[in-house]
């Protein structure tokens, strides 16, 4: 967004007003819908088609879905659903970063919201992992719960890719409008479904995987109103105080080459950080691909003035640099204006609603021991461990696509989450609670070649 006079965060009530107004020039355009007169509230564009099938396989090759979007969050041979008829809309709403390059508007805000043709009365709406956008997570979950009858709606999150810490005036304001725009989305959402199927729905569900697990606990911590519950999967966490995702990944860029020189005491380093014993296969994709540029991405959104002018740091600096390398990065030595704005973002595990949460064991990008363990005491800590459960999925790594780097280390997680998915609804709508939160073990059998199976039972 351009500059602002004030902070997103005193914005949030103005723009959930906006989101229910009638649009302005926000007609459907080049709609194949004969008779077709949706509009989606606060939006500024929309494009609606009409579908006989809006699951992704279907979506791809009419460029309505995007493969770099959801590539790598799936292991191979996972089976998803098809043929399910409905509507989509595709649309932005008004914002003036361009990050988002997607049908060529290069404009962030962008929103996707499927519509099945045959609907169980509910609502899931989703962020997008990481620096991803609006398509991402079309297989893992988008796919999941048209299937079983949902309605479907995803945002950018406002601002997408590398340098999306160049949204904002203040460190954290860019971070701040994500929450804003899941916001914005989930009542648009609610309105667009109530005026296509005559009622509104009767149950709305948040659901994200890694940086959208982070956004699915913050929703539910700050605009409960608008949820019946949530699903979070690898979520990952901020908080003022250690750990947080700021002190998890310096050590790993200082350990990782090391270890791969085979240096004594370097492996042991990295368990000392969280990063567990048998996902040493995982480390050297995870530090060429994952490790340093999410810490960057997220330091100069944090701590802008770490390495002064450069922006988003210099790429995989040796240990020893110093002063604006992130691998020699130490959060406890920042200033006190840098944990406050890691504060302003933070969680605090006060959830209104019920919440499912998943999380590897394997995650070698957020380790759990310094992520999903820690908010779950948050949310005991807060006495809110009524409303959460906590499964800690065996062999689970950050997302499913490494099964196919190590199959035999790797267990797949997507059933896990179809599986918690149904539990969520049948805790919130029949009042049957989930099974106690528990580390959910791997399956006793094994495929001939040792791969672990696709299968999860919680």
């Amino acid at each position: 967004m351009s500059p602002r006079r004030r902070s997103l965060a005193a914005l949030v009530p103005a723009l959930l007003t906006l989101a229910l107004l009638p649009a302005a020039g926000a007609s459907a355009a080049n709609s194949p819908c004969e008779g077709q007169r949706l509009r989606v509230p606060g939006a500024e564009r929309l494009v609606t088609h009409c579908l006989d099938d809006l699951t992704t396989a279907a979506l791809l090759p009419q460029g309505l879905t995007n493969a770099t979007d959801f590539g790598g969050l799936q292991a191979k041979g996972t089976v998803n659903p098809s043929h399910i008829p409905g509507i989509q809309l595709d649309g932005y709403f008004p914002d003036t970063s361009t990050t988002n390059t997607l049908h060529g508007w290069n404009h962030d805000s962008q929103f996707v919201i499927r519509l099945p043709e045959h609907w169980n009365g509910g609502l899931v709406v989703a962020g997008p992992p990481g620096t991803r956008r609006q398509y991402a997570n079309d297989q893992i979950i988008s796919d999941q719960v048209l299937a079983k009858g949902f309605a479907y709606a995803a945002t950018d999150k406002g601002n997408t890719g590398p340098e999306l810490y160049k949204d904002g005036d203040k460190p954290g304001d860019a971070i701040m409008e994500w929450h804003l725009r899941v916001a914005q989305l989930t009542v648009a959402a609610k309105l667009v479904a109530a005026k296509h199927y005559g009622r509104a729905p009767t149950r709305t569900y948040a659901a994200g995987l890694s940086a959208a697990g982070y956004l699915v606990r913050w929703q539910l911590e700050h605009f409960p109103q608008l949820y019946t519950g949530g699903i979070d999967w690898n979520g990952l966490l901020l908080t003022r105080d250690a750990p947080n995702l700021l002190t998890n990944l310096p050590p790993a860029l200082r350990a990782y080459p090391r270890f791969d020189k085979k240096e004594p005491g370097a492996a042991e380093a990295m368990y000392a950080e969280g990063y567990p014993k048998g996902s040493e296969d995982l480390w050297q994709a995870h530090y060429k691909g994952l490790w340093d540029s999410l810490q960057r991405t997220i330091r100069e959104e944090l701590d802008p003035e770490y390495d002064g002018a450069t922006q988003g740091g210099t790429p995989f600096c040796p240990e020893g640099t110093g002063a604006g390398c992130d691998t020699d990065y130490d959060y406890a030595a920042r200033p006190a204006a840098v944990h406050d704005a890691v504060e302003r973002v933070s969680l605090t595990g006060r959830i209104s609603r019920p919440l499912i949460t998943l999380q590897g064991t394997y995650d070698v990008l957020l380790p759990i021991s310094r992520t999903g363990d820690v908010y779950d005491k948050l949310v005991t800590g807060s006495g809110r461990g009524d409303l959460h459960r906590y499964y800690r999925i065996e062999n689970g790594t950050h997302t499913d696509g490494f099964h196919d780097l190590a199959p035999k280390v790797v267990r797949p997680m997507q059933s896990c989450f179809n599986e918690a998915f149904d539990d969520l609804v049948s805790w919130t709508r029949a009042g049957v609670a989930p099974p106690p939160s528990h580390t959910v073990p791997l399956p006793a059998d094994r495929t001939g070649t040792g791969a672990i199976p696709l299968g999860c039972t919680l």
